[in-house]
């Protein structure tokens, strides 16, 4: 059992490129690198049966993934997150069969932890002793955790208005934590000039080939989880969208290993209203999208102005037969309530806006009530608990009267 990694090819001009070196975009035209594999060797030795006897973690299919010695593994027990029907969830919503994969329940609270997790690990394959990250708060936390794991000098670029919890868990993992006046991508622009001038190698999101192979596992396991077959919909709130293009390539590599067939779910981008350039791209029919102006919204994780993998993403929500729509800040942080109330799952401002989303396609009819969908939960809403904590009642604890007042605000409630 090993990794069959071949070499890296340009998802837009098709070059290739070795895979036995740091490289983060294709050198020709700038765009995003995927990394290749011997899919037929793989299919040999990844079969359903051999799997099941692995450890139930992301690198339980190693033979497509891309370290190839597993003491270079950087882990913290990042996958095997749980996918939970949400019955209630579904009554609020009109749907009949619907699921949440809890990607809060990965180490550091995100789905970031597991593309990080490989980025950092075939870095330190391949070499390299320091990391630099720009990032609305998750991303940062992840890659910081990971290289203090694997012993590499970490650097995280942060909007200075990013929550502050994951600027502490930056700091406390020992990172040099570096606020930026500006957006995400002004982040990536001082990023970019920090580690061409200290030689350090930039991680940024699908700007390196291998963050977008540690997100294709939520794809992989998702596929595992349902019996070797997907789902009618998948509602992904989107970013930078590396989660989108990963699970699609996944998809793509399970149908030539003979793994599934050729269905494929619906792949649906949410986004907010103040930071939705996919949504519009996808609205105008065109295949990049322009950089928003003035992004604004509640969801750190959904401000992203600008993505480097546009095409890739729309490319996804085109083939599939999905769609991209946007909520508002007040509907994704009702989201957030809304999935906590019913189902007891506090995730993150972003999967509210997957949240919301759903209730809006299935009000309109492009979800049907007996479709079966799955939200990804991409982050854990204790982060974000600054949002969320109400003007609470005190009681006196002394008073003559403390029990009709308690009985007074059950009944309130």
């Amino acid at each position: 059992m090993s990794g069959t990694l071949t070499h890296l090819e340009c998802s837009f001009c098709g070059e290739t490129q070795p895979a036995d070196q740091l490289i983060t975009t294709c050198p020709s035209c700038g765009k995003v690198l995927v990394a290749r594999y011997d899919l037929d060797a793989a299919s040999r030795t990844m079969t359903p049966e051999a799997i099941r006897e692995r450890a139930w973690d992301m690198w339980r299919y190693t033979e497509i993934l891309p370290v190839l010695d597993p003491v270079n593994r950087v882990s913290l027990g990042e996958g095997a997150t749980p996918l939970l029907d949400a019955p209630r969830l579904g009554d609020e919503i009109g749907l009949n069969r619907l699921s949440v994969k809890d990607e809060g329940q990965n180490p550091t609270g995100s789905f970031k932890a597991r593309g990080l997790a490989m980025a950092v690990s075939r870095a330190k394959e391949l070499g390299a002793e320091a990391l630099v990250i720009p990032s609305a708060g998750n991303a940062g936390s992840a890659m910081a955790a990971y290289a203090a794991r694997a012993g590499l000098r970490a650097c995280v670029l942060m909007p200075a208005d990013a929550p502050e919890v994951m600027k502490a868990e930056c700091a406390a993992y020992g990172a040099t934590v570096i606020l930026v006046d500006g957006l995400i991508n002004d982040a990536g622009k001082v990023g970019r000039m920090a580690a061409d001038a200290l030689g350090w190698f930039d991680v940024s999101t699908l700007k390196e080939p291998y963050r977008a192979e540690g997100k294709k596992t939520m794809g992989l396991e998702l596929a595992e989880q349902l019996g070797w077959r997907l789902p009618d919909a998948i509602i992904y709130p989107t970013g930078g969208g590396t989660g989108i293009v990963g699970m699609w390539k996944a998809f793509a590599e399970l149908e030539t290993m003979g793994l599934i067939g050729s269905e494929r779910p619906k792949m649906i981008v949410v986004q907010a209203e103040g930071c939705a350039p996919i949504v519009k791209a996808f609205e105008a029919g065109e295949r990049h999208a322009e950089l928003w102006q003035g992004a604004e919204t509640v969801a750190a994780g959904l401000r992203v102005p600008v993505a480097i993998g546009d095409y890739l993403i729309l490319d996804a929500v085109r083939e599939s037969g999905g769609t991209a729509i946007a909520v508002s800040d007040a509907d994704l942080m009702d989201g957030v309530r809304l999935m906590a109330a019913t189902e007891g799952i506090f995730a993150s401002p972003e999967v509210g806006a997957a949240v919301m989303g759903t209730r809006q396609l299935a009000d309109q009819g492009f979800l049907a009530a007996d479709d079966e969908v799955v939200i990804f939960g991409t982050g854990s809403g204790i982060k974000h608990t600054e949002l969320f904590v109400p003007e609470l009642p005190v009681v006196d604890p002394n008073a003559s009267d403390v029990l009709d007042r308690v009985r007074e605000l059950v009944q309130r409630a």
